[in-house]
């Protein structure tokens, strides 16, 4: 027993020790040899042991293997076998241990094998990894270090073209001829291409002048394009140059820009469009125009189309959104270099959502992509709203569907947040809105799709590459074997931590095994053990998970949990203690806002950032007009530069401006407004003169001449140096120390017979600017010739759509004899050289009006002078002018101040600080200060003339200083002065302007006044009254008042006697001016004024009781209706009016006691209104009667008088279609028989036919013509007699007049056979019925069609079907339907619905179910 156990003591020993040697064995060779199958598993942390050499207890016991559950479980069942397995090692021992011995041994050898191989695939995998490396690293754009170079040979001689290119990718390179592939294969005894090493070399044998021209070299590769131009010259023997004229042809045809596009503002979702065009058009080699857009360059896409075509290239956005706010640069590539344009595009806001709510964000982003997980940031927006932003909604969709959902109820206040819960393998996009107290804004713009997926997918794959180019996959899951139960997540930690939510992350275990895992999260409080599951209801499939239930100021930890279908794995460790972040701040607003002039309409802004500039994205940038706090947002996409050039600015208006910083967590506080600056371009260098000419030389003296520059860089030139070198040599040499104030300088100190060249620059405030271009070889030889030197100086101003006026300077070399004349010459377009005489003779001023140009041409035009001799050579042309009058242009007007002096007037629509306005006559001669005298005054001139007279007529003119294109001038004849003389005389000498004149009214109580009235008079206003000779001033019996203010003058008299006839004279001053006005008050005007005065004086005292003002009186109204009327006044509350006729008293009277006047109205005139009328008013002081007889000769005055207003009435004729044919009709207001009327078919009158019937009714006249055809067109004629008068109207019945009221007349037939058959309702259903609970209710309706019509019942629009609560009959005329044990869920509409091919109608009824007690709606009939 004794031998037994020490055998097996000594087996167990010497099982352990090779059980640990192999341990230590296998642990030392994985750390030396790992291979490409052992990566994916745990032998790098436990030791690999195969199950036949280590037993299951020897396992267990090992301290370093990991611990489960299932082990405890194992090892108690071992435990009950302990006997058994002593027993086995004991009856097998040496057996075992020689089995043992041949297993190691193999297995080092097996070991060995597996190793060796591994370590060749690790080899072959790193040298793939490295080499794939070194290929990134060098990986290169396409270039040429040496590009193809211009060459020129003799015919028949062999040329080499060559290049190298350089690249990684290796790139393709392809040869051209002007423009075409160049083959090879076409010619291959004429031409060879070798490429080595990068050199690319072309040659071409036995030159002929077919192969010169432009070649190109095109090399292309994955990473991008480039070219390289040469232009291959052949010299012909007999003289000419092959290929200089293609040359030459390309240099000169070579586009350059043109119009670009110019600053653009769009609005948000608007398309955008940039333009630009050029030069000519577009040669081969720069069809390729490229767009940036803050210097990345933009491709074609389904958003954004881009095209070139002849002289134009554009782009053009579909929808233009916030993130696409920048600088837009189009690319143009020269034969030497890149010509760019760019101008910033600004897009605005587009309309709220909801009135006041905020602008949409911009710029949201998709990171940290997992399976059912993303991470979103975006930008706040710039505007508010009418109130703060409070936070942001995050709204996503799947590609493919339309709906919008919500991923946030609460609102985020910071510019991030996590999305979970997302679909696997899914493509979704992301948008988001901000919040304010008015709502939701508008949305932001999508993100592009992103698709859900595993991001560590790519790690689990691995290709390894054997013979032949053929590759093997490996999978991980494939090398990691059965792993069933899964492992605890490591490495879990909080990647995302804000004042609202917590994100866990961790890694998945390793390894993972092949089924599809999920997670658990579980946490507790900071020292507590009680763990709860935090991911309840929620299937985890990334290892990311956020937390939003987390308590503020608490502190949690974490851990997770795998799980797959064949359980759930030990929890991971712990994380250390976790709480919720602090809310981030937004950031201090910028400060020391600069603005600083740029042009008219931009404004340079800068500023200094905060601090604390970390967390900040950019600035927001706002201006208002100084005053006005009328803010408007400058950028919508933040500028992450403190300096920004802001456009778009009015002219000559103070602007102020403030700055916000813009940060994740919002916006700041806006900053301090800057000061307020006044928008004008801001000074700069003026731009180069041109055109200069030789006007004398005297041997050893030259003048010259030039042209100002056409920019003056915003302040006026202040002088001109120039510089001169002879021909051949290149150093310039200065002319003038001092500047030279005009355009004009005399060059002194020069060889004679040396040809020399010039150049010039113009100086300002700011600086010198830059030199012209090189004038041509000039030479220095006295002139001699008989004919006059060239004028010069040529200049345009008054440029019109039609018209403009040419100026120029006579020459300094008159020749022979005098100058008498100069030939003026016009050139349509920018470079042609076609030129056209505009004067048939010489003319002898140095300026013209050139009239009868075309609005839009451009033209150039040029002088000649003339003497005896001949004619000159021709001055330098003028730059190309368009024929196009500028916006806002204004002329001289002609004109009488307030103090009588003719002026001429000037208004400027562009000036700024330094602009002058620069007066002359006939465009040479200055304004003489004695005769006329100029005032300014903000952006107009006036200049004033002292005392006109025939000495101050002629054409007088106006300009600008600064900008000469700003200009007019007037023609002051004769017939101006003479009538602005008279004009000047009347506001010299005013006269006082009289309203009305002398007027003579006699009152109700006889009293007369004479009155006149002028236009008002001032205060100071004097007034004399002369009468027979004699001034008259006011006694009791002449009263005399004047009112200044109204300008009234009046003389009363009560009572008027004969000595007051004779002639009144009111004479009026009101300071300069003055006037007077007479009457005439004598004979029989006297006399007639004299009796009336009598006459009303007597019949005031008549009227002391009631009495008539009008008398009774009939008419006839606009409405045809008999009105009889009087008008009574003196009444009291006791005056009664009464009307009678024929004795018996009228009631229906209308009378106003306010206004007196009482009238009876007849709607309707019979021959019972015939008769004798009275009207009688009384009181108690008198009675005044009035009678009106409508008989005979009266009557039938009435009745005329009542069919004219009838006829007159009538309304043009009408057609009208009927189900029986059509009607012409007129309508008239009333109708009566005494109004005879006819009509007419063309010339033949209409009496009654069958088919043709007049009409006539109370308010209408017609004839009717059935079943009517195209036979009855023509003109019909109604003609109405009122007695004394023919009242005519006409109709022509043709053409589309006819034919669509014969259409209407069909359709109305079918229409009324339709109405007459279609199905219907007779007898419809009350509109609310009531009934009890618990009742039977029975509806039925009367029904009518023919055909028969189909009959349904519907509930809530919905066909009833349910036949065990519903009982419905139908029959043809009538149908029920009775509902069973009504409930108060039956409540709701019911309707019927019949229908037949001839139409349908639907008749409503609403039930309305009460409980038992409860007493039905008011407005219902109850059923029960």
């Amino acid at each position: 027993m004794e031998t037994r156990m020490v055998m097996k003591r000594e087996q167990e020993e010497q099982s352990s020790q090779m059980s640990h040697s192999m341990q230590l064995s296998s642990q030392i060779k994985k750390k030396t040899f790992t291979s490409s199958d052992e990566e994916a598993s745990y032998s790098d942390f436990y030791p690999i042991i195969p199950a036949d050499v280590m037993s299951v207890k020897e396992i267990l016991n090992m301290e370093s293997f990991p611990r489960h559950r299932t082990w405890d479980i194992l090892k108690e069942t071992l435990a009950a076998d302990e006997e058994y397995v002593r027993e086995k090692w004991t009856m097998f021992g040496n057996e075992a241990e020689k089995f043992e011995q041949g297993v190691i041994r193999n297995q080092h050898v097996l070991r060995e094998r597996v190793d060796t191989l591994a370590l060749r695939r690790q080899a072959e995998k790193k040298k793939s990894a490295h080499m794939e490396y070194m290929e990134q690293l060098s990986r290169k754009a396409p270039d040429f270090p040496i590009p193809l170079r211009a060459h020129t040979v003799w015919e028949g001689m062999t040329v080499y073209l060559s290049c190298t290119v350089q690249g990684c990718p290796t790139p393709e390179v392809t040869w051209y001829k002007d423009g075409r592939l160049l083959r090879m294969s076409d010619q291959p005894w004429n031409y060879s291409l070798k490429q080595k090493f990068g050199l690319n070399t072309l040659e071409i044998r036995r030159c002929s002048p077919e192969d010169a021209g432009e070649y190109k070299v095109v090399a292309k590769s994955p990473l991008g394009r480039v070219m390289t131009f040469g232009t291959l010259v052949v010299n012909s023997y007999q003289g000419a140059v092959a290929g200089s004229e293609h040359l030459q042809t390309h240099v000169l045809q070579e586009a350059q820009f043109g119009t670009t596009f110019p600053p653009t503002w769009v609005k948000e979702s608007d398309s955008l469009t940039l333009q630009c065009t050029f030069t000519s058009v577009l040669s081969a080699s720069q069809q390729d125009v490229t767009w940036f857009r803050d210097g990345i360059q933009l491709h074609q896409s389904s958003s954004v189309d881009i095209k070139t075509d002849g002289s134009n290239a554009s782009i053009t956005l579909s929808a233009a959104y916030k993130e696409h706010e920048g600088v837009y640069t189009a690319r143009l590539r020269t034969c030497d270099e890149f010509q760019e344009h760019s101008a910033f595009v600004f897009i605005r806001d587009a309309s709220a959502a909801v009135l006041g709510g905020p602008a949409s964000p911009l710029d949201v982003q998709v990171s940290d992509v997992n399976k059912d997980y993303v991470f979103l940031t975006w930008q706040p927006p710039s505007a508010d709203g009418s109130s703060p932003v409070q936070g942001y909604y995050v709204e996503r969709c799947e590609v493919g569907q339309t709906d919008w959902v919500r991923c946030n109820m609460q609102i985020q206040k910071m510019c991030y947040y996590p999305v979970f819960g997302l679909k696997e393998g899914a493509w979704y996009q992301f948008r988001v809105r901000a919040v304010n107290k008015a709502g939701a804004g508008r949305p932001s713009m999508a993100t592009t799709p992103v698709l859900t997926a595993d991001p560590l997918e790519h790690t689990r794959t691995m290709e390894v590459k054997v013979d032949r180019g053929r590759k093997i996959t490996i999978t991980k899951d494939e090398l990691e074997g059965q792993v069933r139960a899964p492992f605890p997540p490591i490495d879990v930690h909080a990647c995302e931590v804000s004042n609202t939510y917590v994100v866990l992350s961790w890694t998945e275990p390793d390894p993972r095994g092949r089924e599809p895992l999920t997670f658990y999260v579980e946490r507790t409080l900071a020292g507590k053990s009680s763990w709860e599951l935090a991911s309840l209801d929620v299937e985890v499939h990334s290892p990311r998970f956020p937390l939003f239930d987390l308590v503020k100021g608490k502190q949690y930890c974490f851990r997770v949990r795998s799980v797959n279908k064949y359980g759930v794995s030990d929890p991971s460790e712990p994380t250390q203690p976790i709480s919720l972040g602090k809310t981030q701040a937004v950031p201090v607003p910028p400060h020391s806002v600069l603005a600083i002039r740029d042009t008219d309409t931009s404004v340079l802004l800068k500023w200094q950032e905060p601090k604390n500039k970390d967390d900040i994205l950019g600035y927001y940038l706002y201006c208002s007009e100084a005053g006005k706090q009328d803010w408007q947002t400058i950028n919508n996409k933040p500028v992450t530069d403190t300096r920004f050039t802001v456009h778009g600015l009015k002219t000559r208006k103070e602007y102020v401006f403030r700055v916000k910083a813009v940060s994740r967590a919002g916006n700041s506080d806006y900053s301090d407004q800057s000061q307020p600056i006044l928008v004008k371009s801001a000074i700069h260098v003026p731009s180069a003169p041109s055109a200069i000419a030789l006007l004398l030389c005297t041997g050893s003296e030259m003048v010259l001449s030039w042209r100002a520059p056409a920019y003056n860089g915003g302040d006026p030139v202040r002088g001109y140096y120039l510089d001169q070198k002879e021909e051949g040599l290149k150093t310039w040499r200065e002319v003038n120390v001092k500047p030279a104030k005009e355009r004009q300088f005399k060059v002194c100190n020069l060889t004679s017979e040396h040809f020399y060249q010039f150049r010039v620059f113009a100086a300002n405030m700011a600086g010198v600017g830059k030199p012209s271009e090189a004038s041509e070889a000039f030479l220095c030889e006295k002139w001699t010739m008989p004919e006059p030197g060239c004028p010069y100086d040529v200049e345009v101003r008054e440029v019109r759509d039609s018209s403009l006026v040419m100026l120029w300077a006579a020459p300094l070399y008159e020749g022979r004899s005098p100058v008498t004349g100069y030939l003026l010459e016009i050139s349509q377009g920018d470079q042609s050289d076609n030129w056209t005489s505009l004067t048939e003779k010489p003319i002898s001023d140095t300026h013209y009006k050139v009239s009868g140009l075309q609005a839009g041409q451009t033209y150039r035009l040029r002088v000649s002078a003339v003497n005896e001799a001949g004619v000159s050579c021709a001055s330098l042309p003028t730059e190309p002018i368009t024929a196009q009058t500028r916006p806002g242009t204004k002329d001289i007007e002609i004109g009488v101040d307030d103090d009588g002096f003719i002026y001429l007037g000037y208004e400027a629509n562009e000036m700024n600080d330094e602009s002058k306005f620069l007066w002359g006559k006939n465009y040479t001669e200055p304004i003489d200060a004695g005769r006329a005298r100029t005032e300014n005054k903000e952006n107009g001139s006036k200049l004033t003339f002292t005392d006109p007279s025939e000495e101050d007529l002629g054409l007088y003119t106006v300009e600008m200083s600064d900008n000469p294109d700003l200009s007019s001038s007037y023609d002051f004849t004769a017939e101006d002065l003479e009538r602005l003389k008279e004009l000047s005389w009347q506001v010299r000498n005013p006269l006082i302007a009289l309203k009305s004149g002398w007027q003579v009214e006699v009152s109700e109580k006889g009293t007369v006044r004479l009155w006149l009235q002028t236009e008002s008079l001032s205060n100071n206003a004097e007034l004399r009254l002369i009468f027979n000779d004699k001034e008259i001033s006011s006694t009791p019996h002449r009263k005399i008042n004047f009112d200044k203010a109204k300008g009234l003058v009046e003389i009363l008299f009560d009572p008027l006697s004969p000595e007051d006839q004779g002639s009144y004279t009111a004479q009026l001053r009101d300071g300069r001016a003055k006037n007077q006005f007479t009457l005439v008050f004598v004979d029989q005007k006297f006399r007639q004024t004299l009796a009336l005065a009598d006459k009303k004086r007597r019949d005031l005292q008549r009227k002391s009781g009631p009495y008539f003002q009008e008398f009774l009186s009939w008419s006839i109204n606009e409405e045809c209706e008999l009105v009889i009327k009087c008008k009574v006044t003196n009444t009291n509350k006791d005056t009664t009016l009464n009307w009678f006729k024929e004795g018996v008293g009228l009631t229906k009277v209308e009378y106003v006691q306010s206004s007196g006047v009482s009238q009876l109205t007849i709607p309707q005139v019979t021959k019972r209104e015939g008769g004798s009328y009275k009207a009688v008013v009384s009181d108690g002081r008198g009675e005044d009667v009035s009678t009106l007889d409508m008989l005979n000769d009266e009557y039938d005055k009435l009745l005329q008088q009542l069919s004219k207003q009838c006829a007159l009435s009538a309304s043009q004729l009408r057609i009208q279609s009927t189900a029986e044919g059509v009607m012409i009709y007129s309508s008239l207001k009333y109708y009566i028989s005494h109004l005879k009327n006819s009509w007419y078919y063309g010339e033949k009158r209409i009496d009654q036919e069958a088919r043709m019937k007049p009409g006539s009714s109370m308010d209408k006249v017609w004839i009717e013509i059935r079943n009517p055809t195209e036979n009855d067109k023509g003109k019909y004629t109604l003609e109405m007699f009122d007695g004394k008068e023919t009242h005519k109207r006409c109709l022509d019945l043709t053409g589309q007049a006819l034919a669509d009221a014969l259409l209407e007349y069909q359709r109305l037939k079918q229409a009324a056979i339709a109405e007459r058959n279609r199905g219907k309702v007779t007898k419809g259903l009350p509109d609310v019925v009531a009934i009890m609970e618990g009742k039977t209710l029975c509806l039925t309706c009367f029904i009518d069609g023919d055909p028969a019509p189909e009959i349904f019942w519907l509930r809530n629009d919905k066909e009833i079907t349910d036949e065990t609560q519903f009982t419905i009959t139908k029959e043809p005329k009538c149908s029920t339907i009775t509902v069973h044990n009504v409930k108060m869920q039956d409540s709701g509409k019911y309707s019927i619905f019949v229908r037949n091919k001839f139409g349908s109608e639907t008749v409503d009824v609403t039930l309305s179910v009460y409980k038992i007690g409860d007493k039905p709606p008011a407005h219902a009939v109850d059923m029960t």
